[in-house]
């Protein structure tokens, strides 16, 4: 059952390891398939290493077990929320990535600061409200952080990564993780410059990316 998502679950989720955006055990990533309603997911506590296509878990929307022996990821009600609220998109990835999460444990937000944002993030890099890890409440404030988004940070926890496929979250998470390390080197160096307003404005416009 949905063998060709498993396949690609199974190449980001390795993928993101050898990136180092996942560490041990940690993170997740999922694909969604609109036709059967179901979400392909990256098991609980297995190794990224050692993981193979067995191992890889098909839910429904409500996190049931369709097919697979693995336990889904404890943030499948992350992965689902997004699904169920945001149904353009089929991809979410969710990272502990050191740089990104330094900020989400600050909870500070990400400004605009370089003009990739827009393309690759659609904008600043939101913080959360906290919930607790697995929870459907955290699932709500992924939803409500992203917005017009394609990432978000996860106060106290990571941060989460969106995209119509997996390629473009997984490009989406890597672009999350590189700005917030070039935001922290430039904040040590000296003075930081957000982009204005007006520019950002004429970026949504060129990149065809909704209105705040």
């Amino acid at each position: 059952m949905l063998e060709a998502l498993k396949k690609e679950v199974l190449y980001y989720s390795q993928l993101s390891y050898r990136e180092q955006l996942f560490a041990g055990t940690s993170g997740n990533l999922s694909a969604y398939d609109p036709e059967s309603g179901l979400v392909v997911i990256t098991p609980s506590s297995i190794a990224y290493e050692t993981m193979t296509i067995a191992d890889i878990v098909v839910i429904d929307l409500e996190g049931n077990v369709v097919e697979g022996t693995r336990k889904p990821s404890s943030e499948w009600r992350v992965h689902t929320a997004v699904y169920k609220h945001k149904p353009e998109y089929n991809a979410v990835v969710h990272t502990h990535a050191p740089y990104a999460t330094s900020f989400a444990v600050t909870h500070e937000r990400i400004p605009l600061v370089l003009v990739e944002m827009m393309l690759f993030l659609g904008g600043d890099v939101p913080v959360s409200d906290f919930a607790l890890n697995g929870s459907d409440e955290l699932g709500d404030a992924v939803v409500a952080a992203l917005k017009n988004r394609f990432a978000c940070l996860m106060a106290n926890h990571g941060t989460v990564a969106i995209g119509k496929t997996l390629e473009r979250a997984h490009i989406s998470a890597v672009y999350t993780e590189d700005v917030a390390k070039i935001y922290s080197i430039a904040r040590a160096n000296g003075t930081v410059y957000e982009i204005p307003p007006e520019a950002e404005a004429a970026m949504r416009k060129k990149y065809n990316l909704p209105e705040d």
